[in-house]
């Protein structure tokens, strides 16, 4: 399998290649250069099989022969084995024709850690081979950073430096981050939003010179291995639900598009698919797109939901190259247009194809918070906001007709990740479980350092 960047320069890199480099040499996102198909009868005999023998399958498709089938079965088993649940994403059934899928029950209690935990294994696997060392530079709103840190710590020839935004985590986000004193794990609080965290990581990558000193790589879901690791669960909850040959509904809490956009991969590959459906908070950046054609970020708001507190979704590229039928001079003007300009039109075609895959809908604060006391009351089960802005986003969907049964709604953290969110909803605070017992009493190591992209460099050179 050969894979292409979404602006045409960058060409014919191998898997490996893609996994090591992250983002494209031409600024671009790194795409297979065809979809692989799985039949129903295929995903139906996924039903009853274990997670990382699903996931070992579908990665294999992605990868072809770079690593043998029973290597690659050993590493899924490997990255699969930290998990709570014996499933990795459970379903549990919250209404008729409704389900939530559990993403939360990982190291780090995020649904990062699905598709994290199989980096790691296979970036380990792909350094030693190539007897190389990285340093992997990310951006995270709030899980990412967790989730990778956890499956790269100690990982030999390898340093991992992760950009947050100061005091806009929660704390639970911030101190899996930040409590962590493996040699090779360095944080950076940035005084300013997850956008400018972002920002700074791909003008990093842009900087030649500094991205060759220290060997850059990725792991935010730029990183095309992401997407792949997370399309696994959209066929094992259809698979489980029986529905392979039957339409499913997906609604996604959405921030950088990373975990939706899996969902459409997936419907590429064969999963049947009716509607994706894009749930934001009121960072509604995506929501707006689908509704007047223009992609225009505006300021960043600070919710309850901070993993969504986001006005540019990376892996919207992704989408975009795939709508406008893999035309690298479209994508490519419209993220020059958004570099100089500041928005960019979407083309008739391009969204109407868009529209044609996706809904979307926003939720105010307090309708999460409503919906957050709802499920308590009449499930007796606890959702974190990010699940319940999807929630939200299913029940308008579901009113407006837009979607319709069977629908799965994405539960993307546990609860207890965020304490003061839950006890403002509920007046509960709910418990992280025994591991996390001391979480509170660990010494932190962080660096604050200003938005600025030389002082970053500078500290990185240092660090590592």
């Amino acid at each position: 399998m050969q894979y292409h960047s979404t602006r045409g320069k960058d060409r014919n890199r191998s898997f490996s290649e893609v996994l090591l480099a992250g983002l494209a040499a031409d600024g671009g996102l790194f795409l297979p250069e065809k979809w692989p198909q799985f039949s129903d009868e295929i995903i139906s005999s996924f039903a009853g099989r274990s997670y990382p023998d699903v996931a070992a399958e579908i990665a294999q498709s992605f990868i072809g022969d770079e690593i043998p089938k029973d290597l690659l079965r050993s590493i899924c088993e490997r990255a699969y084995a930290r998990f709570d649940h014996v499933d990795v994403a459970p379903l549990v059934k919250i209404g008729p024709e409704h389900w939530l899928l559990e993403l939360f029950h990982g190291p780090t209690l995020a649904f990062k850690d699905v598709a994290m935990q199989l980096l790691g294994q296979l970036l380990d696997h792909a350094l030693q081979q190539a007897d190389d060392r990285l340093t992997i530079v990310g951006a995270t709103s709030g899980d990412t950073g967790g989730a990778a840190i956890e499956a790269l710590k100690g990982v030999p020839g390898l340093d991992l430096v992760i950009l947050h935004p100061h005091n806009k985590t929660s704390e639970v986000q911030r101190r899996m981050m930040t409590a962590v004193v493996e040699d090779n794990i360095h944080n950076i609080a940035v005084q300013g939003s997850f956008d400018d965290c972002q920002r700074l990581v791909k003008q990093m990558f842009a900087d030649e010179s500094f991205r060759k000193r220290i060997n850059m790589g990725a792991v935010n879901s730029i990183n095309w291995a992401r997407i792949m690791a997370q399309t696994v669960y959209y066929f094992t909850s259809a698979a489980a639900l029986g529905k392979p040959l039957h339409e499913i509904s997906y609604v996604v809490p959405t921030g950088n598009f990373g975990d939706i956009f899996a969902g459409f991969v997936a419907s590429r590959m064969g999963l049947p698919v009716d509607v994706l459906c894009i749930a934001t908070n009121q960072n509604d950046i995506l929501r707006r797109a689908l509704e007047t054609g223009v992609y225009k970020p505006q300021t960043v708001h600070e919710t309850t939901s901070p993993s969504m507190d986001i006005q540019i979704s990376s892996n919207f590229e992704r989408l975009l190259f795939e709508a406008s039928n893999r035309n690298a001079g479209t994508v490519s003007k419209m993220m020059s247009d958004l570099e100089r300009e500041g928005q960019f039109e979407i083309p008739e075609q391009v969204l109407s194809y868009i529209n044609s895959q996706f809904a979307a809908y926003s939720s105010s604060e307090a309708e999460a918070g409503a919906m957050i006391r709802r499920i308590n009351e009449t499930e007796n089960y606890l959702i974190d906001p990010h699940t319940a802005i999807g929630l939200v986003a299913a029940k308008k969907a579901l009113h407006n007709g837009r979607i319709r049964g069977p629908v799965v709604t994405l539960s993307t953290a546990h609860p207890a990740k965020f304490p003061a969110a839950m006890k403002q909803a509920v007046g509960i605070d709910p418990a992280l479980p025994r591991r996390f017992s001391d979480l509170y009493e660990r010494a932190e190591k962080y660096a604050v350092l200003p938005n600025d992209l030389a002082i970053v460099q500078d500290h990185i050179l240092t660090a590592i």
